[in-house]
């Protein structure tokens, strides 16, 4: 078994200045899409490395507008060659421009887990109201809890 396993097994080094591709996975927490999984980029770079932290671990240098950390375990690393053309820039990250609701553009009835739900179609705050989106009353009540008391009079 082990032989078995180990046949798939390599172990992956890089010296200080080699330029490497980097593996990284958008875990988006917003509600608007950007598309499938399958047509994002799978490799970012290429970057240079750095430092070498421990046996596992690299730091690589990064834009200086990049909002993630430069050092990385070497499984999300790969050797750049210069025949291979990744994605130079790395993705945007949506922690800082969180979306906001600024206006409910329109309303339907839906099925939820075969229950009747309201969905309405959500204008957000600096998007252009062709990217406005879908989403469920009640998981918007519960994100943005003050979106629904502006209209009302506190008594």
């Amino acid at each position: 078994m082990k032989i078995q396993a180990d046949k798939n097994r390599f172990d992956r080094e890089f010296n200080i200045g080699d330029m490497v591709l980097l593996k990284l996975q958008a875990y988006k927490q917003v509600s608007m899409h950007s598309g499938g999984p399958k047509l994002q980029p799978r490799y970012y770079g290429p970057f240079k490395v750095i430092d070498r932290i421990g046996t596992v671990a690299y730091q690589l240098q990064l834009p200086p507008d990049a909002q993630i950390h430069n050092v990385f375990h070497v499984s999300l690393l790969k050797p750049a060659h210069a025949s291979i053309q990744a994605c130079s820039s790395l993705p945007i990250s949506n922690t800082s421009t969180t979306l906001l609701p600024q206006a409910i553009l329109d309303r339907r009835l839906v099925k939820r887990h075969n229950v009747p739900a309201v969905q309405l179609l959500i204008h957000w705050v600096d998007k252009s109201p062709a990217d406005a989106s879908w989403e469920f009353a009640d998981d918007l009540k519960r994100r943005f809890p003050a979106f629904f008391l502006e209209d009302k009079e506190v008594s």
